[in-house]
């Protein structure tokens, strides 16, 4: 399906590897041009310059802090006209137990997972807004659905920004201008072995063994695998999306068993 997007201008936050880059190489892939972000320039670089040969598009390479007021700045002034696209993402908080965690811990949780992409919304919804089209896709996590204990920042920052869209979403979209939220559940990033390798580390076992017991309990019987995530990803991001208004897609192969 063509996803009418070509010629199309997208801001990818953290997309050097991982699940951010499965999206900003789906869009690439229909035509996208895109503002690529992360800290690390060397492996943003490299991620850019394979999109960018791959798929014939323009791609920005903007290395640096998404999550600060600078590196903000420093993306959005990247862009060459109008943001058609914006795919927010950042890091999510270390696991641990709440009662070790200070306030410094959970500002920088909601300031990461929380108000960042609400300011980087900010910046460019109403040019959205004023053209006609724009899409604005947060991923969060499969926690905001199934909270996710030894997790608790990321359940409470990433529900915080949950709460934020799902009203801002139903305000903007006569205008063609949709809100949506990708929740990821386990995939084969290096976010997910590092958990595995924290509770290994904490439960005295084999990071390989949790997470053959991980793969087992999915109904899929495996950890998602980036490509998919990219694509629906994609897909909200599409021409054809304009009915998807404030929703919580869960791409978890089924882990969480709910009828609604």
């Amino acid at each position: 399906m063509d996803l009418g997007l070509a010629g199309r201008q997208a801001i990818v936050c953290a997309s050097s590897k991982g699940l951010g880059l499965a999206c900003a190489e789906e869009l690439a892939a229909n035509g996208v041009n895109l503002i690529m972000n992360a800290r690390s320039a060397d492996v943003l670089g490299a991620s850019a310059d394979r999109l960018r040969d791959t798929y014939g598009v323009k791609v920005t390479a903007v290395a640096t802090d998404i999550t600060s007021e600078d590196g903000r700045k420093e993306v959005l002034a990247a862009a060459d006209g109008t943001i058609d696209i914006l795919i927010n993402n950042a890091g999510g908080p270390p696991p641990g137990d709440f009662r070790n965690w200070s306030m410094d811990d959970w500002n920088k949780a909601v300031n990461d997972n929380m108000l960042t992409p609400i300011e980087l919304i900010k910046a460019v919804i109403d040019p959205m807004i004023d053209q006609g089209f724009g899409r604005v896709v947060n991923i969060t996590s499969g926690s905001v659905k199934n909270p996710i204990p030894q997790l608790g920042m990321s359940n409470g920052a990433r529900a915080g920004l949950t709460g934020f869209v799902a009203g801002l979403a139903r305000q903007v979209a006569k205008h063609n201008v949709t809100i949506n939220n990708l929740l990821p559940g386990q995939f084969d990033t290096d976010r997910i072995a590092s958990l595995f390798a924290s509770r290994a580390t904490a439960e005295g076992r084999d990071a390989a063994d949790l997470r053959a017991e991980a793969e087992a309990r999915n109904p899929c019987g495996r950890i998602g695998y980036i490509k998919e995530f990219g694509q629906a990803c994609a897909y909200l991001c599409s021409a054809h999306s304009g009915y998807v208004v404030g929703q919580n897609l869960l791409i978890d192969g089924g882990a969480f068993n709910s009828s609604h």
